[in-house]
């Protein structure tokens, strides 16, 4: 599916690599653990999907949906829980999976939130990092792509909904996409993690 306000920033084949890339490090990192991979809905359902049918271990899945967003292209602040876990976490290494990290409002929120329900440890693997954006500091352990501030869409990210089921990760121009338009730099940055602290 094409849109003529949407140009590719990172094509289908570079996120299938990026995913395998990934899941490789976490296996490594969590092997012999129990860990629960935690989706945030909705914009990390399908790189959630992708990416847990690629770590070599037993897990379990669960889900949380906030919302700071609304229906606009710029945060809120404010968060809300919509969907809570159905499972408690207590004495499990969670790993958190995000579509985005932006401003870092939200995913601290959701990390102070965590860290209050007795996990033996929590993480986060984001598809996408925007640091331009950032407001808070936040530590991010697994980074699929580091992208510079423009409004994405597709795999998952949404604009009022909209935008999810493009195979690829686009940007979005409002009024079409400008004339001499370029691609901007996207960069993956290296994995060393290592195994959580308990």
């Amino acid at each position: 599916m094409r849109d003529e306000r949407v140009t590719v920033l990172i094509d289908e084949a570079r996120i299938a690599e990026r995913v395998a890339v990934l899941a490789t490090a976490i296996t490594r990192d969590y092997a012999g653990l129990d860990l629960t991979v935690i989706g945030i809905l909705k914009g990390s359902f399908l790189f959630m999907a992708d990416l847990v049918r690629r770590i070599d271990l037993h897990l379990t899945c669960d889900f949380l949906e906030l919302s700071s967003y609304g229906d606009g292209m710029a945060s809120s602040g404010v968060v809300r829980i919509n969907k809570d876990l159905s499972q408690p976490i207590a004495g499990r290494h969670c790993l958190v999976v995000e579509d985005i990290v932006d401003t870092g409002l939200t995913l601290r929120y959701l990390l102070e939130n965590l860290s209050t329900r007795g996990p033996a440890s929590v993480r986060v693997c984001t598809l996408l990092d925007k640091p331009e954006g950032r407001r808070t500091e936040v530590d991010v352990s697994y980074v699929g792509f580091r992208i510079p501030n423009a409004f994405v869409v597709g795999y998952g990210l949404d604009l009022a909904q909209r935008f999810r089921n493009i195979p690829y990760v686009g940007v979005y121009h409002p009024g079409g996409v400008p004339e001499g338009h370029g691609v901007p730099d996207v960069s993956e940055p290296h994995l060393g993690a290592g195994r959580p602290q308990t």
